[in-house]
């Protein structure tokens, strides 16, 4: 039995061209949207050691029947979904 676990990674490309990577913490669809918790994936280990730690909430949109991913510029929607996404990940830590 293979017990071995390989993390979700995408690669996004940001406005001036620049692929980054991210490891998708969690989703959640909700009223026909779907949220992203996004965490960067470093190849370098300094950068890693250098970032904040914190992960990013994106959602999908679809450009020209192109899915793309985009920031929540909502304010109450982002605390909404990060008090969601906390929640969801400490019970999968902690429970």
């Amino acid at each position: 039995m293979d017990n071995s676990f390989s993390p979700d990674l995408i690669t996004l490309i940001d406005e001036n061209g620049i692929e980054h990577n991210f490891e998708i913490l969690d989703q959640i669809e909700e009223n026909d949207n779907r949220y992203f918790a996004l965490m960067p994936v470093y190849e370098d280990k300094t950068d890693m050691l250098n970032d904040s730690g914190e992960y990013t909430i994106l959602q999908s949109v679809y450009v020209d029947n192109e899915e793309q991913l985009a920031e929540v510029e909502d304010y109450e929607l982002r605390r909404r979904l990060s008090n969601i996404f906390e929640e969801r990940f400490n019970d999968m830590f902690y429970n």
